[in-house]
């Protein structure tokens, strides 16, 4: 599980006591018991930045910082949902689930048995659904709360309503990946790729996933940093992180119509900037800043591929180059920064960091930074103070050790 580092911080309970207040907290909203409860995890990506909606490739893995669903069936078509953590109980009917509407957190919920339900992996008998929700993985830190929102739901659903289909194993579980994406894309109106909810539901403790974005086809590649005298330390920035942005939208707008030009399916298929370059020059398309979030997108991707291959062959000491080369290209080509996500890569890296980079969405959030095991200390002392001086607000850290992926309990 993740490991908690001395300051302010976040931490998560144990799993039974997780467990515990998020049926608790149902019992106080709606009275009684629920059937069950389920939980899924957020996620770090060790590499492979905004490609997943471009079709390239990642390699994300799950935190051990979960959200919990305590979930019980209704048979009049009703949706009441209560979270611990976020603005007020939400009910409505499954049927007035639109584009915009549930607004805020609840759009990820009904979203998702909306989704799951247009992708015809619920029985007929469903009729609604008592839910609260209780989360360990921080809002706004990158580390994707709102994929652990949807899947936590979504493997109850499965399992109460789909024949048990929310096992680990289940070909369902690649259903409500795409039941996932539809909630964030067409109901939360955020656009973002699968990458989130392919690791809440296929990730295994001790792996991360190589994740073909354009296929979803997944590998488990061995990722074990204590084993090899390492450690993966993430740093929460504690500035804001909102996916819901006119700067995220115009990325992904500006993927989109690079492959279209260059005729193109998925950008992160291709794997030379210098064709890139000339496809989009024979099109009398030359804009400097599109030229940079494509070079960024098959830059990344080679990269992504390069730390596969690294972690395969359990060089996993030899990431940090790759990491560094992420983080600039993020910076420079895909212009995602922060003051705090500087601070926090600088910092890092001055202190004896292997590699580090930003993760996540950008704009906010956190950073990763591969860390010699009795360099910790040092890495989160540095960093802290970096950002004092430089009149920041003071980080908070994690040592991150792949988890387990959505399931009951």
């Amino acid at each position: 599980m993740s490991e908690l580092v001395s300051g302010p911080t976040w931490h998560p309970p144990s799993t039974a006591a997780s467990a515990k207040t998020a049926s608790a907290l149902f019992t106080a909203a709606f009275g009684g018991e629920p059937s069950g409860v389920w939980s899924a995890p957020g996620r770090v990506n060790l590499i492979g930045e905004h490609v997943d909606y471009a079709g390239g490739v990642c390699l994300p893995f799950a935190l051990g910082h979960r959200t919990w669903a305590a979930v019980r069936p209704r048979s009049d078509g009703q949706l009441r949902l209560v979270s611990g953590q976020l603005d007020e109980p939400w009910t409505g009917a499954l049927a007035d689930v639109a584009p915009g509407h549930p607004a805020g957190w609840a759009a990820y919920l009904a979203g998702t048995a909306w989704a799951l339900g247009e992708e015809g992996l619920l029985s007929r008998g469903f009729g609604g659904i008592d839910a609260a929700v209780h989360s360990d993985v921080p809002v706004g830190a990158g580390l994707s709360s709102s994929a652990a929102l949807e899947c936590s739901l979504g493997v109850a659903l499965l399992d109460l309503f789909g024949g048990g289909a929310g096992a680990l194993g289940s070909p369902a579980r690649s259903g409500l990946v795409r039941a996932g994406v539809r909630a964030e894309n067409e109901i939360a109106l955020a656009s973002t790729g699968g990458m989130d909810q392919a690791t809440a539901v296929h990730a295994r403790a001790g792996y991360c996933l190589r994740l073909d974005c354009a296929t979803f086809e997944t590998r488990q590649l061995p990722l074990a940093p204590a084993g090899h005298g390492l450690a993966i330390l993430v740093v929460n920035t504690n500035a804001p992180h909102r996916l819901v942005d006119s700067q995220y939208q115009d990325r992904r707008a500006a993927v989109d119509r690079a492959a279209a030009l260059l005729g193109v399916p998925a950008l992160g298929r291709l794997e030379s900037v210098a064709e890139a370059r000339s496809g989009l020059a024979a099109v009398g398309e030359e804009d400097p800043v599109l030229l940079r979030r494509v070079r960024h997108v098959i830059t990344e991707s080679a990269r992504a591929r390069a730390a596969a291959d690294l972690l395969e062959a359990g060089r996993v000491a030899e990431l940090g180059p790759l990491l560094d080369a992420s983080h600039t290209s993020l910076r420079d080509d895909y212009a995602l920064s922060c003051p705090e996500l500087e601070s926090a890569v600088d910092a890092a890296r001055a202190a004896g960091a292997l590699g580090a980079r930003l993760v996540g969405g950008g704009f906010g959030g956190s950073a990763i930074a591969l860390v010699g095991a009795a360099a910790v200390g040092q890495v989160v002392t540095e960093v802290r103070a970096e950002a004092a001086r430089r009149g920041l607000t003071e980080p908070s850290f994690l040592l991150a050790e792949p988890s387990a992926a959505a399931g009951r309990g």
